[in-house]
This record gives structure tokens, C-alpha cells and sequence, in this order.
């Protein structure tokens, strides 16, 4: 079984280097046919060449393209090196290397796709807004999969070949859920197991701003409900208009019984109308998108 674990990363000379010596030593203890591939996404530090120094595969992108990106680039280049499994691990160094065959060891036993879950496991230090958004993702996940997620953020992953062929990431945005859902969908075997997670030694660069990044985080929720469960997200926001028309109709009524007639309400009947009109049409869409999706 021969495995490519992959390492994105932007900026990480401090942490890349003893990163991959650990994984070598790793690896050549548990006896393993591997290589170490690491995408440069358009670091200005000296990540490539300490990778490289470290006896890593280095692929490097013109400039930074983001996680998702460069995931995609890992699938494909790890496919070139004709990759039976593909082992994912952050190069920030908050993952455990020798946590790796414990990985590894249930792909073995047959399943496609294993994530380690640090809420399953031990977590040194979360910032609260971060922790609150992996569970809110993980939620969310677990509601369109109706299986039981844990981390569905989790960088530290393992899956075979077959997955990285069938699965195609589209999101510009995030690979992490994207893959849970496809995988499941594609009815892959998926399992969790509990990883350790350490604290980032450095300031971590993906919450640098916690306002920024709880936008960005709804954000992603709302699309993940978009593109997986249109039904549902079109339907929610068509009977919140439909309610909005529903409770200006009883206005309407009750003016003509008690009031002065509608002669007067010409203009809020005709809204009326039209609000009614437009929530019906978006959960008639939420259906057309439902079937196209099937």
C-alpha cells in the first residue's frame, strides 16, 4: 500500500522542517512504502527549500491560491505518484505524525475515508470562536449526511485512491466538508478516530481576525446548505416570505371586516400579491434544485 502524505503549505519554514523528519522517522519505523509531498502555496519565506532540504517532494504554486486550491493540488500530484492512499497533514505541526498509522491502520481495515477528530480526542488549546465554528460545521455536516461527525474541519485525514479519483472538489472556498458530504453521498465508508491536537506555536494566520473569520464561517454554512440540501435552504427562506404575505393577508381581511374597506390598501394587496408570488417560486425552485441534484 503505497501512501503520499501531503503537506499544504504557506509560509511555514519554522514549522515544515521537523515536521517531515518526524514523519520520516515515523514512516521508516512502522516499515512503510511512502513519500512526502509538500505544496508550496506561494510562500515568500523559505518553505520550499527547508521541505525540500527535509527530503520532501515540493510542487509550488505561482502564488497563494488557498486551502481548497491547494488541496486539489494534492489529490492530483499525489495520483501522478500513483498513490494508493493519500494522508493529509497541516504543516503548522498541530497534528501528531506518530498518529498516523493509527490512521492508516483503519484504512486498511477497509474504510475509505478516516478522519481524526480532535473533539474525539484531546485538544490542547482552541481559541472559543474557532471551536464553536468547527462545531457549528460539524453540525451542519452531520444533518446532510445524518451520520454523526464530530470534526468535519479537521485537516489531519487519510483516504484511498479510489476517493481522491471519484471525489472532485469544486469549492473555491473549503475542502474539509466538501469531501465528507461527496464521500458520503458516493457511499464511501467513513470513520473517525480520536486525535491529539496541540497548540499552535506560532500566531495562527487563519483567525487573525475573529470577525472576518465568523463571517466567512456562515458564509460556507449557507453554501454547504445551497449546493447539498437546496430542498431545505430554498424552502426555509420561501415559507419565511410566505409567512411575511400570510400575516399581511390577515391585515388585509381584517380591514375589510373592521375597517374602512381596501379601496384605500390597493397598493399593500398588490405587495401582497407579489410576496406571496415570490415565496411560492423559490420553494418551487428548492424542488427543481432538489431533482436536478438527484
Amino acid at each position: 500500500m503505497k501512501t503520499v502524505i501531503t503537506i499544504p503549505a504557506y509560509n511555514e519554514e519554522k514549522t515544515i522542517g521537523v515536521l517531515i523528519k518526524n514523519i520520516h522517522e515515523v514512516m521508516k519505523s512502522n516499515d512503510y512504502d511512502y513519500k512526502i509531498l509538500v505544496v508550496d502555496d506561494g510562500s515568500k519565506d523559505g518553505t520550499r527549500e527547508v521541505a525540500k532540504n527535509a527530503g520532501a517532494i515540493v510542487y509550488s504554486h505561482p502564488r497563494n491560491y488557498g486551502l481548497a486550491e491547494t488541496f486539489k493540488t494534492e489529490v492530483n500530484k499525489s495520483l501522478e505518484l500513483e498513490a494508493d492512499v493519500i494522508m493529509h497533514i497541516d504543516a503548522d505541526g498541530q497534528y501528531k505524525p506518530e498518529e498516523i498509522p493509527k490512521l492508516l491502520a483503519e484504512v486498511k481495515k477497509g474504510y475509505d475515508l478516516v478522519l481524526g477528530s480532535r473533539f474525539k480526542g484531546k485538544i490542547e488549546s482552541m481559541p472559543l470562536i474557532k471551536r464553536f465554528g468547527n462545531k457549528a460545521f460539524s453540525k451542519v455536516i452531520s444533518n446532510i449526511t445524518r451520520m454523526k461527525i464530530s470534526d468535519g474541519q479537521t485537516g489531519f485525514r487519510a483516504f484511498t485512491r479510489e476517493v481522491a479519483k471519484k471525489i472532485k472538489i469544486t469549492s473555491g472556498h473549503t475542502y474539509t466538508q466538501e469531501q465528507i458530504i461527496r464521500a458520503e453521498k458516493e457511499k464511501f465508508k467513513i470513520k473517525e478516530v480520536p486525535i491529539y491536537f496541540a497548540k499552535r506555536k506560532d500566531k495562527s494566520r487563519l483567525i487573525s481576525n475573529p470577525l472576518g473569520y465568523a463571517i466567512r464561517a456562515w458564509i460556507n454554512i449557507i453554501r454547504i446548505y445551497r449546493d447539498y440540501e437546496p430542498l431545505k435552504f430554498f424552502g426555509m427562506i420561501g415559507s419565511l416570505i410566505l409567512f411575511v404575505g400570510f400575516i399581511l393577508g390577515l391585515y388585509l381581511v381584517y380591514v375589510q371586516l373592521f375597517g374602512v374597506g381596501v379601496n384605500r390598501h390597493l397598493g399593500l394587496m398588490m405587495l401582497n400579491i407579489l410576496i406571496l408570488s415570490i415565496g411560492l417560486q423559490i420553494i418551487i425552485f428548492g424542488f427543481i434544485a432538489d431533482m436536478l441534484k438527484k
